[in-house]
């Protein structure tokens, strides 16, 4: 479980940020030549819409689950439960092949029953149980850095876009709708303390510290 907060910054606090932060942290290992990746994900939710009004609501305690890869090649596809309870976050995570997840994409589960993972079983529980269904596709560009002596993670997103054509999850040509061009999502992610090396990195004018959440945003082109 680690600590969460996020930050709306316009471009050119992010243009001075990235620079800053690549002097002073190592980078995330999946990242290209250029220094960023790309992010892919799948969102599921109830038919009544629960995991997005629980957001809304500012629900302390909720739950969300997720297909995502990485990069435009879609190789190593993850099922995510993101979880929050009272401010903290945590993320269990299964590897799946893509043949498994056009297995899910065309409502067929069973397999997931003999993954021998208590997150598989969770996952086909609720789909079958809550009706869990994919939602939206959320994409973007990140750019990551790791302060490894706190355990602290940095994230700079960028370009979000949305995509309700489903059945084109691991397709890198799926249409797409942007949604956030205007301002960047900078996320600090850490488990007891940020320390001041941190702290005095991140400060930008004009930052907003926000809920902000990319699957409601996404949602709202439904």
């Amino acid at each position: 479980m680690r600590h969460e907060t996020k930050h709306q910054i316009g471009k050119h606090e992010d243009l001075v940020l990235s620079q800053r932060l690549g002097k002073l942290f190592k980078r995330d290992e999946f990242a290209g030549p250029d220094g960023t990746y790309k992010v892919t994900s799948l969102y599921f939710d109830t038919p009544y819409d629960d995991a997005l009004r629980e957001k809304l609501e500012g629900q302390l305690k909720r739950e969300k689950f997720r297909l995502r890869y990485y990069g435009n090649e879609a190789e190593t596809i993850r099922l995510e439960k993101k979880f929050k309870n009272n401010g903290l976050s945590g993320k269990n995570q299964l590897n799946l092949t893509k043949d498994e997840v056009i297995k899910i994409l065309n409502g067929e589960y069973s397999f997931l029953l003999d993954k021998n993972s208590q997150l598989a079983v969770e996952f086909y529980s609720k789909l079958q149980g809550r009706l869990l269904k994919p939602k939206t596709i959320v994409t973007y560009d990140r750019e990551a850095f790791r302060y490894p002596a706190a355990d602290v993670r940095i994230t700079l997103d960028r370009n979000i876009k949305t995509s309700l054509h489903i059945v084109d999850f691991l397709s890198e040509t799926v249409p797409k709708v942007s949604v956030a061009e205007e301002f960047t999502v900078l996320e600090v992610k850490y488990r007891r303390f940020i320390p001041d090396v941190v702290l005095m990195a991140i400060q930008t004018e004009g930052s907003l510290t926000t809920a902000f959440s990319k699957y409601a945003v996404c949602r709202r082109f439904d």
